[in-house]
């Protein structure tokens, strides 16, 4: 099993257009094979001091995957090739981890 981390940086105040779009692939992907776990997640306020804050330009994907092959398979399917299309203009850009259980 891997575990992803992807961070994806928005255009300015699109954060809810790229989440309408992406709540619609999350189906898409859990049904694909080897997903384990996807979904989005966005700051949660706490009054935790060594909290790091995203803001409101950064949506991160929690991911859990059986395999690096099950990722790659994932990058490159049909769906996610439409999704991209569809949120081009609000995304500025994807950095991402991916990690396996030490």
């Amino acid at each position: 099993m891997i575990f992803v981390i992807a961070d994806i940086e928005l255009a300015e105040g699109k954060q809810a257009a790229f989440l309408e779009a992406f709540h619609q692939l999350v189906p898409q992907v859990l049904a694909e094979e080897g997903c384990i776990e996807y979904g989005p997640a966005v700051d949660e306020e706490t009054d935790i001091p060594v909290q790091i804050m995203n803001g409101n330009q950064i949506v991160t994907v929690m991911e859990k995957w059986a395999s690096v092959d099950a990722l790659k398979a994932h990058l490159t399917a049909p769906h996610m090739m439409v999704y991209r299309e569809q949120v081009a203009e609000l995304v500025k850009g994807t950095k991402l981890k991916i990690l396996k259980p030490a």
